[in-house]
């Protein structure tokens, strides 16, 4: 079944449909890590149906946006989601591979919020779209980062969220890719819990040295929804800008 929302009361509204990947907080997140300026020209890898990049924009509208993912159905929604928002002029899907096929760059900002887990890492969703999604079943992390280097200008950004026990292969792949890690946000239910995700930027000839970021906190001691994650939802003002 297909479901449209709102992003916030009078916002842009963005679509998924329960056959495909659910929207999930970690796109949210990852949406408020870029640091956006107006006439960046940003490509969203592995888009689904459009709601990170739609985030992006609700949070600085003078992007430029173009989404690819490799399922048709996705990029079908994904597509209707910009009509509908009348983001034509900004915001535009590709279908594709991106182990093979990428919108021409060169980008000053790549995001992707990517599949978590390894093929060898548990069992795998039974529908090829969820598993998609979630296994890299269809690029691994090497693939991703390649993917990034060939499209991103010299000095532009590669943003991604990610599991922090994937953080080593992470590293790695950045850095063989000519991808230098530069920031790390760590995201954390509570002041006392272990990280359960990471946020990171690399950049393209970036010199090394990487800034570890204050934790990004979802939950007060009391269990209420932090005033950051507030604000990343549009509950509070200054969930806008980057």
């Amino acid at each position: 079944m297909e479901y449209w929302e709102a992003l916030k009361p009078g916002g842009l509204r963005f679509v998924w449909d329960d056959k495909l990947f659910p929207p999930g907080t970690d796109s949210f997140l990852l949406s408020a890590f870029p640091r956006l300026k107006p006439g960046l020209r940003v490509l969203d890898l592995g888009c689904g149906t459009g709601l990170l990049s739609l985030l992006l924009l609700q949070r600085q509208g003078a992007l430029t946006v173009t989404g690819l993912d490799l399922q048709p159905q996705a990029v079908a929604l994904a597509e209707r989601a910009a009509v509908e928002n009348g983001l034509e002029d900004r915001l535009s899907f590709q279908q594709g591979d991106l182990r093979d096929t990428l919108p021409a760059g060169p980008f000053d900002l790549i995001v992707c919020n990517p599949p978590y887990y390894p093929v060898s890492g548990g069992a795998l969703a039974a529908a090829d779209a969820r598993r998609t999604a979630r296994a890299e079943v269809g690029c691994t992390l090497e693939d991703l980062c390649r993917a990034a280097r060939r499209v991103l200008r010299w000095g532009g950004a590669f943003c991604l969220v990610h599991k922090p026990e994937r953080l080593t292969d992470l590293l790695s792949s950045l850095r063989a890719a000519g991808l230098e890690p530069k920031r790390l946000r760590l995201v954390c239910q509570q002041t006392n819990a272990a990280p359960s995700l990471i946020l990171l930027e690399g950049r393209r000839g970036g010199k090394p040295g990487l800034t570890i970021e204050a934790p990004l906190l979802l939950r007060t001691s009391g269990g209420e929804p932090s005033e950051e994650l507030d604000r990343i939802y549009f509950r509070r003002t200054g969930g806008e800008g980057g």
